[in-house]
């Protein structure tokens, strides 16, 4: 009989689990875990490519970027004050136009993380779990993942270290940010295994090297600048390097020779000498550097992928208000190979048991190709709205997973209505909206939740009020109306119940629903 079995690996901690539903936590082990669906992967894939311009001829890589703007957003940090650090204040043009963050990289990573960024995930948390997905994917190890990083209101303080500085200097600098000398060592040598020295960012340092394969002039870290490994250690230490910062022929500029060398070159070479010790030192350090926060910010346990997550549930309560479609599917992690049957078990409000068998949908990989997700679908659903849903529980070749007991809940107090749709009139798209809910809770507010952004590009959500319609007669919910124009991408809905805040993030669009008949 099969088992999922309990995941412990490298520096996932069995400890971290959570119980499902957690919207924070969800979103933020979705993005963690859920690789190939939310579509960080796919711009550090292949490693190579810098998807801005140039692609894979341009020498450089957004994997690099995104390290480089992560390590950069961090160095701020004070650790006296409590203040920099992981807080993408790195997106603020203030930051940017300093000469210590010299290039475009700052702006480009900072735009593509703020789109990735929702309520329930910071552009600092996206900006972290983007840093680890990039070395995951591109040979490097697995690196422990925490949420709860809070956007910073404005720039931070100066503070990063420059290609010129002295080594006394360096040495203070990252002793403020909380890393000894030999860890400020192997976290440079951990970020300089990508990327490398851009000619038009620095001209003192780069040539132009009239490359095809290499359009932006950048002059590489390592031979290897788009793979994690330790060449950037062997090469350092057999003299073979063409580290710009090593070797480069401004040696006020040379600062990783300064760096790595500070130690009487130990640390490099027990980097060249252990790959192993390689992987492991740089996990530690730049788990440590992404969670380097501002004082007062709390960060979650390691981000561990669930063994058993339901995801994507729908609810929609019929125009008649007699059945409710429902819909789900559900990821198992690490499932044997081989064809496996999964059944979904629900409870209703009339004590009733019912399942059915989960189509598999398909099979996804994670952390470099490390762990398998795979999926199961139900299909559409007629329940009968009296009954409605309450929990559900998975079989699993014959076992049941239920969370220790606990089950699934499913809340089908709140709903979308099938009567919602939407129409164009006058250039203008004007949403009619209608939300359910059930008669058992009395709720003092209703409302619909449409994402956007404050003036500083921080994730938030306006609500919008809907109003209540007269009762149908033995109807099992009333109806909540309103009309929205030109807010209509990703609305969810939300209610006031008992002084309790209730949400249902089944997000929705135009393209959800059906045309107004005008």
């Amino acid at each position: 009989m099969f088992r999922l079995a309990v995941l412990v690996c490298g520096m996932v901690s069995v400890n971290a689990v959570y119980i499902w539903p957690s919207p924070q936590l969800d979103a933020l082990e979705a993005l963690r875990w859920d690789q190939s669906r939310n579509g960080v992967t796919n711009l550090v894939q292949p490693c190579n490519d810098f998807v801005s311009a140039g692609g894979a001829h341009s020498g450089r890589s957004n994997a690099a970027d995104w390290i480089r703007t992560a390590f950069h957003d961090m160095a701020t940090y004070n650790k006296t004050s409590g203040t920099g650090g992981m807080d993408a204040s790195i997106r603020f043009a203030e930051e940017q136009a300093r000469p210590e963050d010299p290039g475009d990289g700052f702006q480009l990573t900072s735009a593509e993380f703020v789109a990735i960024s929702t309520r329930y995930i910071s552009v600092a948390d996206a900006l972290a779990a983007g840093t680890v997905l990039a070395i995951e994917n591109c040979g490097g190890p697995e690196i422990a993942f925490r949420g709860g990083r809070v956007d910073a209101a404005e720039p931070n303080a100066p503070g990063v270290p420059q290609p010129q500085d002295a080594l006394a200097s360096h040495i203070a600098a990252f002793a403020r940010q909380g890393f000894s000398q030999t860890e400020m060592i192997g976290l440079v040598a951990c970020g300089h295994t990508f990327g490398g020295v851009q000619q038009s960012v620095f001209p003192q340092i780069v040539p132009v090297l009239n490359d095809p394969n290499n359009t932006q002039s950048v002059s590489h870290f390592d031979s290897t600048f788009a793979t994690f490994d330790n060449d950037v250690a062997t090469e350092y230490i057999s003299g073979t390097t063409q580290n710009p910062l090593v070797v480069g022929l401004n040696d006020t500029t040379n600062s990783d020779k300064r760096i790595f060398g500070s130690d009487g070159n130990a640390t490099m070479l027990s980097f060249a000498n252990s790959a192993d010790l390689f992987s492991s030192t740089c996990a530690e350090l730049l788990a440590r550097m992404l969670d380097t926060v501002p004082t007062g910010v709390q960060l979650t346990d390691i981000i561990a992928p669930l063994l058993v997550k339901p995801d994507d549930l729908k609810l929609d309560l019929s125009v008649d208000g007699a059945t409710i479609q429902f819909s789900t599917e559900v990821r198992l992690w690490d499932l044997p190979k081989g064809n496996h049957t999964v059944l979904l078990l629900w409870d209703d409000h009339v004590r009733a048991v019912s399942n059915v068998t989960l189509s598999a949908a398909d099979v996804e990989t994670a952390s470099g190709g490390r762990y398998t997700a795979s999926w199961f679908n139900t299909p559409i659903l007629t329940l009968r709205a009296v009954a409605g849903i309450t929990n559900m529980r998975f079989s699993v070749d014959g076992t049941v997973e239920d969370q220790g007991g606990i089950g699934f809940p499913v809340q089908d107090t709140l709903m979308w209505s099938k009567s919602t749709c939407f129409a164009f009139i006058n250039a203008n798209t004007i949403g009619e909206l209608y939300v359910a809910v059930r008669n058992t809770v009395t709720p003092t507010r209703v409302y619909v939740e449409i994402p956007g952004r404050d003036n500083v590009s921080r994730p938030i959500v306006t609500a919008v009020d809907l109003t209540q319609q007269p009762m149908t007669i033995n109807a099992t919910y009333t109806i909540w109306s309103g009309q929205v124009t030109n807010k209509f991408t990703f609305l969810g809905i939300g209610a006031e119940i008992d002084g309790v805040t209730v949400s249902r993030d089944d997000l929705r669009s135009n393209n959800n629903f059906a045309q107004c008949a005008v």
